[in-house]
């Protein structure tokens, strides 16, 4: 049957200092999951960050309680972010308390992020990249993989695979851009928070933000501004921005370098490799990033189980060796078995795993 209801998924967070950020964190819990959200926030002593789905009614009575917390009052751009979707995008809630509220290894108060916040509105941000102005240096502050999935006109990429990186690639923008002028952005605009304060306190003065992020920017303008898709953190992973006449596929499959634009994780969960493909390749390749992780599995059968795939329920099999270890060769031929039937036509043309 057809779902025809509406959900709006919110992407929001507010640098705000906060005493008790445990005990806040902790009824927050307790609210959103009385009226039924699914999502993921982020309590500390930073302020709040979340992406949260819901209801017409359950999105508007949780603006509500916001509302009526000093501390979340007013939250920046909570509804010119806002999407409607067509379901949940998280399978549950999880609301916690994390001293960090975007991790970056240093944590800044909220006069530190206003007195350093030099924003640039989304339409000013349009003029430059509609005129190729060259007096600036377009960065993006997300990880690589977001980068290679999406990205703006003439950006470039942060060089980071973690956002905590960042701190060790500053003396390198130092060289490169210290004379420049440099509009960072990043999904919702909070890394950008954090990172403005970093880069000019290490002697980058000349660095703007683009207030509220890729999020704001797309879901005022479809303009081809946004090549690619965008990487997103909920159910959707990989989100396409703009239509038939705006969007343009710029990513590559992990596999055969065609053009693709959706996201595995490798099934060998030590490597756990996040990677763009096609699903059909994916499928033949059965879940495993490269040759090598393959190879690997077949020592430790630390296999994810994708049950799209096979029907093997590795986990079990793996906790059944444990309680019974004279049921381990049975066990590993079962595997051996199955992995053999799946693969034994497929050459791995990526040999080595690349995380």
């Amino acid at each position: 049957m057809k779902n025809n209801k509406k959900y709006t998924l919110l992407t929001y967070y507010k640098f705000v200092d906060i005493d008790n950020a445990s005990v806040v964190a902790s009824e927050h819990r307790d609210f959103c999951s009385d009226i039924g959200l699914r999502g993921r926030i982020f309590i500390g002593e930073e302020g709040i960050s979340g992406t949260v789905s819901g209801l017409e009614g359950q999105i508007k009575a949780y603006k509500l309680y916001l509302d009526s917390i000093p501390y979340f009052k007013d939250i920046p751009d909570i509804d010119s972010k806002a999407t409607i979707v067509n379901d949940h995008k998280f399978d549950k809630l999880i609301v916690r308390y994390r001293k960090e509220i975007v991790a970056l290894g240093e944590t800044y108060t909220s006069k530190e992020i206003k007195k350093y916040a030099h924003k640039i509105e989304i339409h000013k941000f349009k003029e430059v990249l509609d005129t190729d102005n060259n007096s600036y240096v377009i960065l993006d502050m997300r990880n690589d993989y977001e980068y290679q999935l999406g990205h703006f006109k003439g950006a470039v990429p942060a060089g980071t695979f973690h956002f905590r990186d960042l701190g060790k690639i500053i003396d390198k923008y130092k060289q490169i851009y210290d004379d420049k002028k440099i509009i960072m952005y990043c999904t919702g605009g909070i890394r950008c928070e954090k990172a403005s304060v970093m880069l000019e306190k290490a002697g980058l003065p000349n660095v703007y933000q683009l207030d509220g992020g890729v999020v704001k920017y797309v879901n005022t303008y479809d303009d081809g501004n946004w090549l690619g898709n965008l990487y997103t953190f909920d159910g959707r992973i990989s989100t396409e921005v703009g239509d038939n006449n705006t969007h343009k596929v710029i990513s590559k499959c992990h596999y055969t370098g065609q053009p693709a634009e959706t996201f595995y994780n490798c099934r060998y969960s030590p490597c756990n490799y996040h990677f763009i493909a096609k699903p059909k390749e994916y499928k033949i390749h059965f879940g495993f990033c490269s040759e090598e992780c393959y190879t690997k599995s077949l020592k430790d059968i630390l296999i994810r189980n994708d049950f799209e795939l096979d029907k093997l329920n590795y986990k079990q099999l793996r906790g059944t060796i444990k309680s019974f270890p004279d049921k381990k060769a049975e066990i590993y031929q079962l595997v051996h078995q199955n992995l053999n039937d799946h693969l034994h036509m497929v050459g791995f043309k990526v040999k080595n795993c690349k995380k």
